[in-house]
């Protein structure tokens, strides 16, 4: 192996929203690089396959249900079972999971709907960071990765809810490094602009004509994101708290 390959060698990491999409890709990534990886999300056949894939690897994970958007009580058992199935502290928490919504004109957007995102995007990381953060803390070593968003950067029509509930990420970031930088806990962003996912697909003809603006004139790939929430969650990124780091093509520059 490579230095790269151990440079998480003894680390454990949850990555919520790990059973697809973005999550997968930063889930393979950690367990590349030496991490014990937690892969969580609600459908447990989808993330068995993500840990068998990271297994045939050579790499270590194992899967935990969860549940972020049914309150505090079943935040606190993903920690539990987390930390059970690593067979210790979490060092790395990665909040990925998130609900994403097709872009909506305000007016048509539903009372549950705003419910839903916030439940998930806004109210889950803050409370699994609240549990998490100060076990962390207390043995002096960890790091947070919070993915947020370029749309929580900057404004985007028919995005009001998903932009606000990632504006909401970059802030807590921003806090937690505060927070518990001074116990050794570092806690940084990464905001990606659209992503080549299954998932973002279906936003294809919304995108189109702001690839047409970025510098890069594409989409990012899952793996390009990942390797900045790796560098984030690694001692290369040791002196660097409450960063938003932009993987967007270049959309936050124009």
């Amino acid at each position: 192996m490579s230095p790269k390959d151990t440079r998480f060698a003894g680390r454990r990491a949850l990555v919520t929203g790990s059973t697809g999409g973005l999550g997968v890709a930063i889930a393979g990534a950690l367990a590349a690089d030496g991490a014990f990886v937690v892969v969580s999300g609600r459908d447990r056949a989808r993330g068995d396959a993500v840990v068998d894939v990271i297994r045939a690897a050579g790499g270590e994970a194992a899967f935990v249900v969860a549940d972020l958007g049914a309150g505090t009580d079943s935040i606190r058992d993903v920690a539990d079972a987390a930390s059970e199935a690593a067979r210790g502290t979490i060092d790395i928490l990665v909040n990925n999971a998130a609900t994403l919504l097709m872009p909506t004109p305000t007016a048509d957007v539903t009372e549950q709907e705003l419910r839903d995102a916030f439940s998930v995007n806004v109210f889950a990381p803050f409370l699994l960071t609240g549990v998490l953060g100060p076990c962390m803390a207390e043995q002096g070593l960890g790091a947070i990765v919070n993915i947020g968003s370029i749309t929580g950067l900057r404004g985007s029509s028919g995005s009001a809810i998903y932009s606000a509930t990632k504006a909401a990420i970059h802030s807590f970031t921003k806090s937690w490094a505060d927070e518990y930088g001074p116990a050794g806990v570092r806690v940084n962003a990464v905001a990606p602009g659209p992503i080549g996912t299954e998932r973002q697909a279906e936003f294809a003809d919304h995108v189109a004509p702001v690839l047409s603006r970025l510098p890069s004139r594409r989409l990012s790939t899952p793996e390009e994101v990942a390797a900045a929430v790796t560098f984030l969650a690694s001692d290369d990124a040791a002196n660097i708290h409450g960063a938003i780091l932009s993987v967007d093509g270049g959309w936050a520059a124009t």
